[in-house]
């Protein structure tokens, strides 16, 4: 176990006016200094917790009235002792939902800890454990987890509505603030920066990497894209909107392949053909509609059921669109079992076997609580950081309420956010990591959109990808994460020397 030393909490200089209590509101970072073991040696650093506030300049009929606060929000960072700021880079990270905190890249694959939670086979017992993590980023990277307002221990502070931050531009502002913030206050201007998100939080980060350069001049290094969905229209089933229903069947074929539906066949093999069915035949089939002939369809049905691992007669019914949760919910339904949305390798027993769609989400049900019991030690008895508010881990009521009205009538996307950031920044690289056993972001519709990115050929070789055979949070899978960590440092190595 590393070795933890709690110093002095540290708070803003900065002027602030008083809440209803008369109070005023002021950061509360904890500093340890720690030691963590690596095959390159011992690696000391230094780690700051706790909660900033973040403010906004309030005018009121053209009349200056100072820096309001708007906000508490959590950081935990990680800067390694003696390194040169001019040479060492810094990355900012996130998890997505939206209404996740950062605790899955955090004490997933990133961090100096980790939570070990197990896996399909053998998932880990309570009351759970913790390890160091020689793969850790840190090697090659200073560490900042950010967990946006509502998430974690971040909170509106009082009299502001925790709503005004549950909006897409309110959520890339108020992150870019802390970004902004953590390297003036650290002097890391000139340092190498990235930016790593999860899921939503890939959304998050290309519109960041734009806002970012526009309102700040802070342009980054690289983005690391971790299950990425940059155009939430690939992967949302709606009336009109045909695209999931074929960018899903080549994860649909992979979940059928884990689970013993084609046979000895290699998965690249299968692969394949359900890529190209979903790049040419399905889509084409989708969009004839009636006037598919009788053998037509009879065709499409044979084809697509035999990769998705289900009935001709299911595939008939639902008029080739197979939905995503009903397809976790039907695949073996015979076994009286529903697998993961999150990662399709994980099962679990549905206690009503006629549901359209399961009752729980094994590949989350199975390591939240271990990711919850070891954070919510690892912060206090390692960190030196002591609150009483839950660690909001994954806030549902967050997610429902979440506003996308900068993009009514239109898909939720930052394609045009990210095409932008890289024309105006020929030296943004992006590494985009992908599971094939991803049921919530599929791996196809992460290829489909990064080929929609609108950038000059030559900078086509800035992107780079990674694949892994497990799902969502690939780190859970044990080979997954050694080669991820691997991956992301030779990444975050290449991109700021270059």
């Amino acid at each position: 176990m590393p070795e933890t030393n709690t110093a002095d909490t540290a708070s803003s200089t900065t002027t602030e006016p008083t809440t209803a209590d008369g109070t005023s509101p002021t950061d509360d970072l904890v500093t340890t200094q720690h030691t963590l073991t690596t095959p390159d040696g011992a690696l000391d650093y230094t780690a700051e917790t706790g909660r900033i506030v973040l403010r906004k300049e309030v005018l009121t009929d053209g009349t200056f009235e100072g820096h309001k606060p708007k906000a508490e929000v959590f950081v935990t960072a990680y800067t390694l002792d003696g390194a040169d700021p001019a040479t060492r880079p810094v990355t900012f990270a996130f998890n997505g939902g939206p209404g996740s905190s950062s605790i899955w890249l955090h004490m997933g694959v990133l961090g100096p800890r980790r939570t070990v939670s197990g896996d399909v086979d053998a998932p880990e017992p309570p009351p759970y454990r913790l390890a160091d993590n020689p793969e850790t980023l840190l090697r090659d990277s200073d560490l900042v987890f950010i967990d946006p307002v509502s998430t974690g221990y971040s909170r509106a502070v009082e009299g502001e509505k925790p709503t005004e931050h549950h909006g897409f531009t309110p959520d890339v502002e108020s992150v870019g603030e802390v970004i902004r913030l953590w390297t003036s206050r650290n002097g890391r201007w000139l340092s190498p920066k990235f930016v790593a998100g999860e899921s939503y939080g890939t959304l998050r980060a290309a519109a960041l990497a734009a806002h970012l350069q526009d309102r700040h001049g802070l342009y980054l290094n690289g983005l690391l894209l971790i299950s990425s969905v940059l155009d939430m229209g690939t992967i949302r089933f709606s009336e009109g909107n045909d695209l999931p229903y074929a960018l899903y069947v080549p994860t649909y074929a992979a979940i059928a392949h884990y689970h013993g539906r084609h046979g000895d066949r290699p998965l690249d093999e299968v692969l394949a053909e359900a890529e190209e069915f979903a790049a040419r035949d399905l889509p084409w089939a989708l969009r004839q509609g009636a006037r598919l002939s009788a053998d037509e369809r009879a065709d499409i049905v044979s084809r697509l059921a035999r990769l998705t691992g289900l009935s001709e007669s299911y595939v008939d019914r639902v008029n080739l669109r197979i939905e995503h949760v009903r397809y976790f919910t039907e695949l073996l339904r015979d076994r009286g079992l529903v697998t993961g949305r999150m990662d399709g390798r994980f099962t679990t027993w549905e206690p009503d076997g006629g549901r359209e769609h399961f009752s729980d989400d094994a590949s989350i049900s199975r390591i939240i609580g271990a990711y919850s019991a070891t954070f919510n030690h690892y912060v206090r008895h390692e960190l030196g950081y002591a609150n009483d508010l839950p660690y909001e881990v994954l806030s549902l009521d967050v997610n429902r309420n979440w506003s996308y009205s900068d993009f009514e009538g239109r898909s939720v996307s930052a394609v045009d956010d990210l095409g932008k950031a890289m024309r105006a920044n020929p030296h943004l690289r992006l590494h985009v990591a992908l599971g094939h056993y991803d049921g919530a972001t599929p791996y196809y519709a992460a290829e489909h959109v990064l080929a929609q990115i609108r950038i000059p050929d030559e900078l086509r070789s800035n992107v780079e990808t990674a694949y892994y055979p497990a799902g969502h949070m690939m780190y859970v899978h044990e080979p997954s994460r050694r080669q991820q960590a691997a991956d992301l440092a030779a990444f975050v190595r290449t991109s700021a020397n270059r």
